[in-house]
């Protein structure tokens, strides 16, 4: 992450392994809350341990009391429950036509939501602005304009702009304290621990652009950088969505986000997941990738066309390359192209999947075939939760 000394830094301070325990067991409890007794039993720690963190995350303002509960004997037990509002995220999702920016409580829960139109190839400063400047006025929007003071209070200075007051500058998202940071999804292929663009399939003037870092200086908060599908992976892991699960997006492009035992499987150069180039037509169509016959390349050919059984056909045979070797449990279809006509493309992947398993007489069946939950705002939400993720010890951001 960058942003040395930017807002959020004593939240992302709390990700010790122990903590994290406790931060999950305390969200997952909702507003009914969990004694510490009880989180000593859940966590193996000592009830002293408990007591060290559960008043550290109390100073904090990450946990309070919810009541006080009937014991078995002696006196009733006190009980905590996470304060969502303590922290905040934002997660972009920037497709190459599109953005779209959500701000998340430490719940995953969507305060606020912006999306305009986007041109991925106007250039890394006016892409790097764009993204800011929404970012800045989602944060506004619901950080200033709420009035909260303590935990998410702001203290930076406005000027006027349209709708909600605009923020200004760097400073303006440092004041604001519950903000941990922002999480950017985008087309791949890229480095996912430096933050670095690589070539982009269509937009080759994207590779080695440092994004992180450049988003970083402009809004002086922590960046994470990681693809679209490796997000919206992370976020519906982080939902209990399956142990292993691949999420196939088909938009304007077409990518893959593994979970393997339930962890995002980026690959040793954090470059896994590029299952739209994998190539099934020897001497086929050429792909934007320079390459031919690319299920990438044939999907949308197919959807221009018109033909989505097609498209989803082979889309099918690339999931069933993926069944086969990763002996994945639940394929998730997601993306645009997918939401505007899921039944086809549910109905048409199952099919090659059931085929398979047919053929190689799988006892088990087929590998179940459904269409992601979370929607348009599905990437953007998994986004954010390359910042809430690691503080709840669900990933490694």
């Amino acid at each position: 992450m960058t942003g040395g000394g930017a807002a959020g830094a004593n939240l992302l301070a709390l990700r010790s392994h122990n903590t994290a325990l406790v931060l999950d067991l305390l969200r997952a409890a909702g507003a009914e809350g969990i004694s510490r007794l009880e989180l000593a039993e859940r966590t193996g720690l000592t009830p002293q341990a408990v007591s060290k963190i559960t008043a550290r995350l109390r100073e904090e303002g990450l946990a309070a009391e919810a009541g006080r509960r009937a014991s078995t004997g002696g006196k009733p037990r006190t009980v905590l429950r996470l304060v969502p509002e303590a922290g905040h995220a934002v997660g972009v999702h920037v497709d190459r036509d599109e953005l779209r920016a959500v701000l998340v409580d430490l719940n995953g829960s969507v305060a606020a939501e912006r999306r305009r139109p986007l041109d991925l190839g106007a250039g890394a400063p006016a892409v790097v602005e764009a993204v800011a400047r929404e970012v800045e006025e989602l944060v506004g929007e619901v950080l200033w304009t709420t009035g909260r003071t303590g935990a998410g209070r702001f203290t930076g200075g406005w000027s006027g702009g349209s709708g909600a007051a605009a923020l200004v500058g760097a400073a303006s998202l440092v004041g604001v304290d519950s903000l941990l940071g922002v999480g950017v999804a985008l087309p791949g292929p890229l480095d996912h621990r430096l933050g670095v663009l690589h070539r982009v399939t269509g937009f080759p003037e994207w590779d080695g652009f440092p994004l992180r870092d450049a988003l970083g200086r402009r809004l002086g908060v922590p960046v994470v950088v990681d693809k679209d599908t490796n997000a919206a992976a992370l976020g519906l892991a982080v939902a209990g969505e399956g142990a292993s699960f691949a999420y196939l997006h088909l938009g304007t492009g077409l990518g893959a986000g593994l979970v393997i035992e339930g962890a995002v499987h980026r690959g040793a150069r954090t470059g896994a997941g590029e299952f739209g180039h994998q190539v099934i037509q020897l001497d086929g169509p050429r792909c934007g990738c320079g390459d031919r016959g690319c299920i990438e390349a044939l999907c949308l050919a197919a959807v221009g066309r018109g033909e989505v059984r097609e498209a989803a056909r082979v889309l099918g045979a690339g999931a069933a390359n993926l069944a086969g070797l990763l002996d994945i449990d639940l394929v998730l279809l997601g993306g645009r192209t997918v939401a505007a006509a899921p039944d086809e493309f549910v109905t048409g992947v199952a099919a090659v999947l059931d085929a398979r398993a047919r053929r190689e007489g799988a006892p088990e069946g087929a590998v179940p075939v459904r269409v992601a939950p979370g929607g348009a705002r599905g990437v953007a939400e998994g986004a954010a939760q390359l910042l809430l993720a690691p503080l709840f010890g669900r990933g490694d951001g």
